[in-house]
C-alpha cells in the first residue's frame, strides 16, 4: 500500500484534500453541545387536584398512577411526589428505550386508570410530557411601568409568550412561575349566612348562568322547502366580565327583587394562582422555567429561545423587558472554546517537540500536516454517526493529538535514519523504511483502536460517555494510520532532501542536544545489555509495580465526574413550619440583597413558593449567575468559594433550611453535585418510625467528618387542622355529606366552576372564600350548609377541629415511601467515600429501612461496577488482536506485560494531585494502556524481525532497543506535551481536562521511562517458552540468558 502512494504522491494529496473538505463541511453541520444525550429517557405524568391535601393526592391520584406504570417495558425506576393539590410521577427508562414508544405506553396505561381518578383531576387533565427533570433555563418578564404589575405580566406571559416557547424545537416543558388571569369569586361567608345562602348555591348558579349552549339553527335539516332562510342560532349565555358574573341572580323574590352574586361576593379579574412570587435582579417579575426535551441540544435550544424572545420583545407593552437570568448553555459554549484552545496549544507543543528531534522544518511539517487531515476526517465520521461537537469528543481529539503524529514520526524518523546511515535518496530511503515499519504501524493502530473497543459497548449514561471517547479516538487513530501509509511516505519521498552523513554534527543548541542524546543512547544500550544479562533487579522492580497497582487502586477514592465552575449555582431555602409566602420572600430577599451587594453576580432570580424539593408557601430558591469567567480570575470569586460564603453566612439557622449548591457539571443527571440517596420504607414500618430513622441518619451524617451539607431534600411537617365529622350528628341534622364536602372544598380550597373568554384566550372561573375569612380555625365552624328541611346548619354543630402536624408532601421511589437525602463529600474527600459512608450509616438504621441511589449517584455506582470489566476486556482484546496479527502468542505476551508500567504512573499522578478515580480517569487509563503497548510494539516488532534475520534473541533485543529509542522518546514526548495543556487547564471545564490530562501524563512518563528498559527483558523472557532447541545460539549459556531464534 505504501509503495503505491510513494509512486503516486498526487493521488495521496487528492485523497487527503477530499478528507479535509468533508471535515470542513461536517464542522459546519455538526451540532454543538456540552455532552451527548446521556440522560436516560424520562416521561413525566403530572396532574392537579385543587384544594386536596398531600395525603389525599397521594392516595387517590399518585398511588393509582404509579401502580399502573409498574412493569412498563424498559422501565428502570419511578419517582413520585404528592403535594397539596399536585401530583407528579417521573418514569425513567433504560438507555436505548425509544422515548416515543415509552410515552405511548405510558399514555395507554394511563387510560386504564383514568376513570378511577377524581372527577376534578380528570377535568383539569392529566398531562404526559417527555422532558428532562431539571430546569435548564429561566426566562423572566419584568416591568419598569408601575401600571403593569406581577399578575399582568403573568397573564401576558401565559397569553403571548408561553405557547411560543413551547413550540421551540427541543423544549420539553415550560413551567410557569406566575399565573394567568381568572375570574375570582370571593364569597363573604357572613353575608351568605345572613341571606340563607351556601357555597353550593353560589357554585351551582355560576355554572348554570355561565354554561356554553349550542342552540342550533333555523332553516336547516328536515324543514319545509319554503323555509325562507338558513341561519345559526347563537346564545350569549357565556359570561366574560366581572360585572356580568356579579350580576348573576342567586335568588329572585316574588316582588322581582333579587339577591345577586355581587351582593355576597367580591368578583374581580384576578390571578388564577397565588402560590408563587418571583423577582429578577431586585425587580418583581414573572418567570418561566424551561426543561429540555429528551435528546435536545441545550446550545441550539438557547439560541432558538433567544430568537423567539427577541421577536416577541418587539411586541411587549411599554416598560416590559425580558431576561434570561439562568441557563446552562453559556457554560457549554465557553467549555468548547476552552477545549479548542487546548487543542491548538497541544498542536504547537507537539510541533516544537518534533522540531527539537528532527531539526528540519520539512521533516517536521510532514507529521504536522497529518493532524488537521486526521481530525477533520474524524469530524466527517462523527457527522455520519449522528454525533455532536461536545466536550467529550473534543477531549478525545486533544488526547489524539500526540497519537496522530506518532505514526508519521516513526515513518519520517526511520526514513531520515536510513538516509544518513546508508546514503540513500529520499525516495529509496522511504521505500526501504516503509518495508521495515509498515507492520509496526499496523500493529500500533490495531492496539490503539482495539483498546477503546470495549468502551463503546457499555450501557447507560456511562456507556454513552465512554462511547464518545472510543469513537473519536478510534476513528482519528484510523485516519492517522491510513495517512502514515499513504500521505506521509508520499511526502517523505517528495519533500525531503538528501541528508549528509554528518547531518547531526551541528553547532549550538542542536549540536549539544544531538551529542547529548547520542551519548545517552550509548549509555542506555549498555544498561539494557547489563539488564538482560543480570535481570533479577529488573524483575524485582516489575514485581513491586505488580503489587503496587492493585494497592493503589484500592486506596484511590472513587467519584463520578469532577466538579466544575459552571458560572452559576442554586440556593434552596425553606422557612419554619407554617410559614407564609410573604415570610419566605422576606428571607429570600435578604439573601438576594447580600448576593447583589457583596458577590460577583450577574443575575439573581428569586422564586418564592417553589424549589427543587417541592411546592409550598414557605419554600423558595434562588438561581444565581456569576459574572463571566474572564471577570473572575481569582479563586476567591470561583463558584465554590461564593457557595461556601453563602452557606457560612445563611446556613445553620434554627428551624430554617438553607443550602447553596454548585450547579451540576452534568445537568441531565441531577439538579446538583453531590450525592442523591433515596431512603425507603421497605417493610411498612410506618411514618413515625420512618421519620425517626431519617432524623437519626441526618444527625449521624452531620457529625461525620467525611460528609457535609447532608439534608433532607423535602418539606418537613407543617401545622394542619384535622376536621372530624360526627356523622351521627350530621345525619340527625339531615345534612347531606356532599354539601359539607363541597362547602369545605370551595371555601378553603378553590373550586374551578367554568371558563370565560378573556380576549381570545380561554380562562378559568374560580370560587373561593374571601381571604379575610380563611385566617383562623373558627372560620371553618362558622360555615353553614342547608339541610333537608331548608334550615341553615353551622358546621360547628357536627364538626370538631384539632391541630396536628402533617406532611405537605409524600414521595415514593420504586413503589416505596421514601425520603430524598442530599449531601456532599467533605473537603478533600471524594463522592465515592461519602456514598460508602452513607451506606454504612443506613445499615445502622432499624430493620426494614433500605436505600437506593438515583441520578448521578446511581450512574457513579454503575460506573464503578463496570470499571474492572472495562479494563479486563481492553487488555484481553489487545492481546487477541496482536496474537491474530502476528500469528503468535509470545509477542502479545511481551507487549501486554508492559501495561502495569503505564497504569502505575497514572495511579501515582492522580494520587499525588489528590484526584479521584472518576470516569475521566478511567478514559485516561484506557488510553495509557494503549500507549504503553505502543512503545512495546516498537521494540518487540523490530526485535522479532532481527531474530528472523539470524540474530540471537539477546542481541536482537539490545539492537531493537537502540534503534527504537529515538522514535519512542520523540513520540512519548510529543504525546506528553500534547496532554500538558489538559493537565494544567484552568477555568471552565478544567476539572474534566485535568482528570484526563494528569492520568495520561503520569502514565506516559512511567510507560516510557520503565518500558524502554523492561520491554527488551519481556521479549527475552517469552523466548524461554517458545524457543526451539535446534536453533539455540551459542550464547545460550551467557549468564543464563535465553538466546532463541525463529518465529515467536
Amino acid at each position: 500500500m505504501a509503495r503505491f502512494f510513494i509512486d503516486r504522491p498526487v493521488f495521496a494529496w487528492v485523497i487527503s484534500l477530499l478528507i479535509t473538505l468533508v471535515g470542513v463541511l461536517a464542522i459546519r453541520a455538526l451540532p454543538v453541545a456540552q455532552y451527548p444525550d446521556i440522560a436516560p429517557p424520562t416521561v413525566s405524568v403530572w396532574s392537579s387536584y385543587p384544594g386536596a391535601s398531600a395525603k389525599v393526592v397521594e392516595d387517590s391520584v399518585t398511588a393509582l398512577i404509579e401502580r399502573q406504570m409498574n412493569g412498563a417495558p424498559g422501565l428502570m425506576y419511578t419517582s413520585a411526589s404528592s403535594g397539596n393539590g399536585r401530583s407528579s410521577v417521573n418514569l425513567t427508562f433504560r438507555q436505548g428505550t425509544s422515548l416515543d414508544l415509552a410515552a405511548v405506553e405510558v399514555q395507554n396505561r394511563l387510560k386504564t386508570v383514568e376513570s378511577r381518578l377524581p372527577e376534578i383531576v380528570r377535568r383539569d387533565g392529566v398531562v404526559v410530557e417527555r422532558a428532562a427533570d431539571n430546569i435548564h433555563m429561566v426566562v423572566t418578564l419584568a416591568s419598569a411601568n408601575p401600571a403593569i404589575g406581577e399578575f399582568d405580566l403573568g397573564e401576558y406571559a401565559a397569553a403571548q409568550v408561553v405557547n411560543q416557547l413551547k413550540r421551540v424545537p427541543g423544549v420539553g416543558q415550560v413551567q410557569v412561575w406566575g399565573t394567568e388571569k381568572a375570574i375570582r369569586i370571593w364569597p363573604d361567608a357572613a353575608k351568605l349566612v345572613a341571606l340563607d345562602l351556601t357555597a353550593s348555591d353560589v357554585v351551582s348558579k355560576v355554572r348554570s348562568y355561565n354554561a356554553r349552549v349550542t342552540v342550533g339553527d333555523i332553516g336547516a335539516g328536515a324543514t319545509p322547502a319554503s323555509a325562507p332562510i338558513n341561519a345559526n342560532v347563537v346564545s350569549d349565555s357565556a359570561l366574560s366580565t366581572p360585572e356580568a358574573f356579579a350580576d348573576i341572580p342567586l335568588r329572585v323574590h316574588a316582588d322581582g327583587s333579587a339577591i345577586r352574586l355581587g351582593d355576597v361576593a367580591r368578583v374581580e379579574l384576578g390571578a388564577a394562582d397565588y402560590s408563587y412570587s418571583s423577582r429578577v435582579d431586585g425587580m418583581p417579575a414573572t418567570a418561566m422555567g424551561i426543561k429540555l426535551a429528551a435528546g435536545s441540544n441545550a446550545v441550539e435550544v438557547m439560541k432558538a429561545v433567544r430568537r423567539v424572545m427577541d421577536e416577541q420583545s418587539a411586541l411587549f407593552p411599554a416598560g416590559v423587558s425580558y431576561q434570561i437570568p439562568y441557563e446552562t448553555a453559556s457554560f457549554v459554549k465557553v467549555s468548547i472554546q476552552k477545549v479548542v484552545m487546548t487543542l491548538l496549544e497541544a498542536v504547537v507543543l507537539v510541533f516544537l517537540v518534533m522540531y527539537l528531534f528532527m531539526q528540519n522544518l520539512r521533516a517536521t511539517l510532514i507529521p504536522t500536516l497529518v493532524v488537521p487531515v486526521a481530525l477533520l476526517g474524524t469530524f466527517g465520521v462523527l457527522l455520519g454517526l449522528g454525533y455532536s461537537i461536545n466536550t467529550l469528543t473534543m477531549f478525545g481529539m486533544v488526547l489524539a493529538i500526540g497519537i496522530l503524529v506518532d505514526d508519521a514520526i516513526v515513518v519520517v524518523e526511520n526514513t531520515e535514519r536510513i538516509m544518513v546511515e546508508e546514503g540513500l535518496s529520499p525516495y529509496a530511503a522511504t521505500v526501504k523504511a516503509m518495508s521495515q515499519i509498515s507492520g509496526a504501524i499496523v500493529g500500533i493502530t490495531v492496539v490503539l483502536v482495539t483498546v477503546f473497543v470495549p468502551m463503546a459497548f457499555f450501557s447507560g449514561a456511562v456507556g454513552n460517555i465512554y462511547r464518545q471517547f472510543a469513537v473519536t479516538l478510534a476513528v482519528s487513530i484510523g485516519f492517522s494510520a491510513f495517512l502514515a501509509l499513504s500521505l506521509t511516505p508520499a511526502l517523505c519521498a517528495t519533500l525531503l532532501r538528501p541528508i549528509a552523513a554528518d547531518h547531526h554534527q551541528k553547532r549550538g543548541f542542536f549540536g549539544w542536544f544531538n551529542r547529548t542524546f547520542a551519548l545517552g543512547t550509548e549509555r542506555y544500550t549498555r544498561t539494557v545489555s547489563k539488564t538482560l544479562h543480570r535481570p533479577w533487579r529488573a524483575y524485582l522492580v516489575y514485581g513491586i509495580v505488580l503489587i503496587a497497582v492493585p494497592l493503589a487502586f484500592m486506596r484511590l477514592p472513587s467519584a463520578f465526574i469532577p466538579e466544575e465552575d459552571t458560572g452559576s449555582f442554586m440556593v434552596m431555602a425553606s422557612e419554619p413550619q407554617g410559614a407564609t409566602l410573604p415570610e419566605a420572600m422576606t428571607a429570600l430577599k435578604r439573601i438576594e440583597h447580600y448576593l447583589m451587594k457583596d458577590e460577583p453576580v450577574k443575575h439573581v432570580f428569586v422564586l418564592g413558593g417553589w424549589n427543587e424539593f417541592g411546592s409550598g408557601p414557605g419554600g423558595g430558591m434562588l438561581y444565581v449567575t456569576l459574572k463571566d469567567w474572564h471577570e473572575r480570575t481569582s479563586k476567591h470569586d470561583s463558584v465554590q468559594a461564593v457557595v461556601d460564603r453563602v452557606n457560612e453566612k445563611f446556613a445553620g439557622q434554627p428551624d430554617r433550611m438553607m443550602m447553596a449548591m454548585n450547579s451540576p457539571a452534568l445537568p441531565e443527571l441531577g439538579s446538583s453535585n453531590g450525592f442523591n440517596l433515596r431512603l425507603q420504607d421497605r417493610a411498612g414500618v410506618g411514618k413515625d418510625t420512618f421519620v425517626a430513622a431519617r432524623d437519626e441518619l441526618l444527625k449521624k451524617a452531620a457529625q461525620d467528618p467525611l460528609l457535609k451539607n447532608v439534608i433532607f431534600a423535602g418539606q418537613g411537617d407543617v401545622p394542619q387542622i384535622d376536621v372530624t365529622i360526627d356523622r351521627g350528628k350530621m345525619e340527625a341534622l339531615k345534612v347531606n355529606a356532599d354539601d359539607v364536602n363541597t362547602t369545605l372544598a370551595t371555601m378553603f380550597g378553590s373550586d374551578y366552576v367554568g371558563d370565560f373568554m378573556l380576549g381570545t384566550e380561554n380562562r378559568r372561573v374560580i370560587v373561593q372564600a374571601d381571604g379575610k375569612q380563611r385566617v383562623s380555625p373558627e372560620d371553618i365552624g362558622n360555615l353553614r350548609v342547608r339541610n333537608a328541611n331548608g334550615e341553615m346548619v353551622p358546621l360547628s354543630a357536627f364538626v370538631s377541629l384539632k391541630w396536628k402536624l402533617g406532611s405537605p408532601q409524600f414521595r415514593r421511589y420504586n413503589g416505596y415511601p421514601s425520603f430524598t437525602i442530599q449531601g456532599e463529600a467533605a473537603p478533600g474527600k471524594s463522592s465515592g467515600e461519602a456514598m460508602a459512608r452513607m451506606e454504612q450509616l443506613v445499615a445502622e438504621l432499624p430493620k426494614g429501612i433500605g436505600h437506593e441511589w438515583s441520578g448521578q449517584s446511581l450512574e457513579e455506582r454503575i460506573s464503578g461496577a463496570q470499571a474492572p470489566m472495562l479494563f479486563a476486556l481492553s487488555v484481553l482484546i489487545v492481546f487477541l488482536a496482536l496474537a491474530a496479527l502476528y500469528e503468535s502468542w509470545a509477542i502479545p505476551a511481551a507487549v501486554i506485560m508492559v501495561v502495569p508500567l503505564g497504569v502505575i504512573g497514572a495511579l501515582g499522578a492522580v494520587s499525588l494531585m489528590g484526584m479521584p478515580n472518576d470516569i475521566y480517569f478511567k478514559v485516561g487509563l484506557i488510553a495509557t494502556i494503549g500507549l504503553s503497548a505502543k512503545n512495546a510494539i516498537l521494540i518487540v516488532e523490530v526485535a522479532n524481525d532481527l531474530t528472523k534475520q539470524g540474530m540471537t534473541w539477546l542481541d536482537a533485543a539490545v539492537e531493537a532497543a537502540r534503534l527504537r529509542l529515538r522514535p519512542i522518546v520523540m513520540t512519548s514526548l510529543a504525546f506528553g506535551f500534547g496532554v500538558v495543556p489538559l493537565a494544567i487547564a484552568s477555568g471552565p471545564a478544567s476539572g474534566a481536562q485535568r482528570a484526563i490530562g494528569v492520568a495520561v501524563l503520569g502514565g506516559i512518563v512511567t510507560a516510557t521511562v520503565l518500558a524502554i528498559f523492561l520491554v527488551p527483558l519481556f521479549f527475552l523472557l517469552v523466548g524461554r517458552f517458545v524457543r526451539r532447541p535446534a536453533t539455540e545460539s551459542t550464547d545460550a549459556s551467557r549468564d543464563g540468558a535465553p538466546a532463541v531464534e525463529g518465529k515467536v
